[in-house]
């Protein structure tokens, strides 16, 4: 036992001379235990409990006279915690090291058989879109562009921010699962339906008012009428997403995925049927097509509730709280969707950017159209290193709220190898297939050209974008979205935008100078959020998963159970603290001492 690890209290020690007993509780010694109860007991039963403890379990031990006498006035350091129940053995500190082989292959195993399923997910929706997109372009011009520039408007406006708030869900639950924390896991889900749903009312108005906006900025009035009818048959997507995210993010976190694949796969099923009766037999037109991407979305989530419904462990979970409780608590969950919405819509916002550059470019119909399949061309590429940044996120939640920091580090460094390997598999795909990739969009020849001449530069970029996709996920996981959003402004917007703009118009390169913009970001973005990963201090973050995961809610105390903070704050109740949870020094003063007698043990904050 390091002199580190002990309080600076006057209690005398004798290592040489008498053995240390720590009573399984490694880094705080019975001397220190005894002064903790003496501490925080009821100032009449303080001499009496200490004195019994010291017989019981540490008879070699002197106690400082002036601590005992004044209990309530001694002066805990401010860095300290106080755990309710004793910590799991630990070893002694040790330098950051790689993952063994073994490690490394058991993460490998674990990331595949959680970010295949997501990829399989994602596949599927992504077809949905191409489905649509094709059925638009089956009904001329005019339907085409406003539907084009309607999904636009839902993407900036509404979608990127709904999937933005969801996650910031994700590190609680998924740390909540680790920790075995079943109520606040569960509870999480339903506080965070409710915000996106109250979030969702102001993007429903918004939606409503679309000419009139987009009239402003200059579109064509046919084409912001027809957009505007877009999204009012779109307005059901609103409701489905916010249930859709935070309900596959619930399944997420706990490793379940085949109830989100088997949805996804039945909602792709039923798209194109729904697109040929709206569309083309009940002649719907561009309002048809929204109609049915927001049927499939409906069914989506239809199939995900009945999922949940058969769920038992669900029902267990879900029990016994009032709208009062719902309603409640949101300041944790809120302090993490903002940074995770902000960092999701400036990587979004950016490729609406880039089409709008496009449009100011000399002869812009072929450069917005070949910005278009590019687009789309990332997106499905961006399937493979978004799944497995959720993946990683996952298991990186659940290792730090299961406090073993070494497995989560073992998990976002095994991550990140994997996104340098997916990243190369990218590059060699773009360059392979730069000359017939374009033919399976268009037979321009401009538009081919162009197309023919970014692919390489797509490339290098998704050789960049991999990696700082699942950097993204490991800083979710231990719930630093803030961060991932500051890397993003200063990669994407300070670095990438003035160097797009520059080389596509300053210096005359056109549309490749756009791209090599977001080259540029992707390459300073790829490096902040690798040495922030790198430079992670992952035994602080497990401290602060506990502290994160340690509020919640209440359960009535069983007969026979004398009321304190209630039945969940008793180590191994249903919803309870589990062992080794932390909780803030100053958290123990809010209540009335109802069970102030329980032994309390101090540790120190830096283990």
């Amino acid at each position: 036992m390091g002199s580190r690890a002990r309080l600076q209290t006057g209690i005398s020690e004798e290592p040489e001379k008498y053995p240390k007993r720590t009573c399984e509780r490694p880094r705080v010694t019975v001397p220190q235990s005894i002064l903790a109860l003496a501490l925080y007991a009821k100032p009449a039963a303080a001499a009496a409990a200490a004195a019994a403890a010291a017989a019981a379990m540490c008879n070699n031990t002197t106690f400082p006279a002036a601590s005992m006498a004044n209990p309530e006035k001694a002066q805990l350091p401010s860095n300290l915690y106080v755990a309710l129940v004793p910590f799991p053995d630990a070893a002694p500190l040790k330098p950051p090291s790689f993952p063994t082989l073994s490690e490394t292959l058991g993460e490998v195993a674990s990331l595949f058989r959680l970010s295949l399923p997501i990829a399989v997910t994602a596949l599927l929706l992504y077809s949905r879109s191409v489905v649509s997109m094709v059925f638009l372009g089956t009904l001329g011009e005019l339907p085409l562009a406003a539907g084009s520039l309607a999904i636009a408007f839902a993407n900036i406006t509404g979608y990127s921010v709904l999937s933005g708030l969801a996650l910031g869900m994700e590190p609680l639950c998924s740390q909540a699962f680790g920790a075995n924390q079943p109520r606040l896991l569960a509870l999480t889900l339903h506080r965070s339906v409710l915000f996106l749903l109250c979030s969702a009312l102001p993007i429903a108005l918004l939606w409503l008012h679309t000419a009139q906006i987009l009239r402003l900025l200059g579109q064509d009035p046919d084409i912001a009428r027809l957009a505007q009818s877009y999204l009012r048959f779109s307005l059901p997507d609103l409701l489905s997403f916010s249930l859709i995210h935070p309900v596959r993010i619930y399944l997420r976190s706990q490793g379940i995925t085949a109830p989100v694949t088997a949805a996804a796969a039945a909602a792709a099923a039923l798209h194109v049927p729904a697109n040929l009766l709206l569309v083309r037999r009940l002649s719907l037109g561009a309002p048809g097509v929204a109609a049915a991407a927001a049927a499939s979305n409906l069914a989506l989530l239809l199939f995900l509730l009945c999922s949940l419904r058969r769920d038992p462990a669900l029902q267990r979970r879900g029990g016994g709280w009032g709208w009062g409780e719902r309603l409640s608590g949101w300041g944790p969950l809120a302090r993490l969707a903002g940074p995770s919405c902000v960092s999701v819509c400036l990587e979004w916002w950016w490729y609406e950017l880039m089409i709008l550059l496009c449009g100011l470019l000399p002869d812009p119909k072929p450069t917005v159209a070949a910005m278009g399949v590019l687009i789309q061309t990332t997106a499905l590429v961006y399937v493979f290193p978004s799944s497995l940044g959720f993946g990683v996120s996952t298991r990186v939640g659940n290792e730090l709220g299961a406090n073993r920091p070494a497995r989560a580090r073992a998990a976002a460094a095994t991550a990140v190898g994997l996104a340098a390997l997916t990243g190369l598999g990218a590059l060699g795909f773009a360059a392979g297939v730069r000359e017939r990739w374009g033919r399976m969009f268009t037979a321009d020849a401009d538009i081919l050209r162009l197309t023919a001449a970014a692919l390489p530069i797509v490339g290098l970029c998704e050789l960049g974008n991999c990696p700082q996709t699942v950097g993204c996920g490991v800083l979710r996981g231990t719930a630093r979205p803030a961060h991932a959003a500051q890397v993003n402004l200063g990669a994407f917007y300070l670095v990438g935008a003035p160097v797009a703009v520059g080389l596509g118009f300053g210096l005359g390169v056109g549309f490749c100078g756009l791209w090599m913009g977001l080259l540029a970001a992707q390459v300073c973005c790829a490096g902040l959020m690798l040495y922030v990963v790198w430079t992670t201090d992952w035994d602080a973050q497990a401290r602060r998963a506990q502290l994160l995961t340690s509020a919640p809610a209440p359960a009535p105390a069983p007969p026979g159970r004398r009321e304190g903070r209630g039945d969940a704050d008793w180590p191994g109740a249903p919803g309870g603290r589990r062992q080794g949870e932390l909780l803030p020094a100053a958290d123990l003063d809010q209540d009335g001492g109802g069970d102030r007698e329980r032994m309390m043990m101090i540790c120190n904050n830096v283990m």
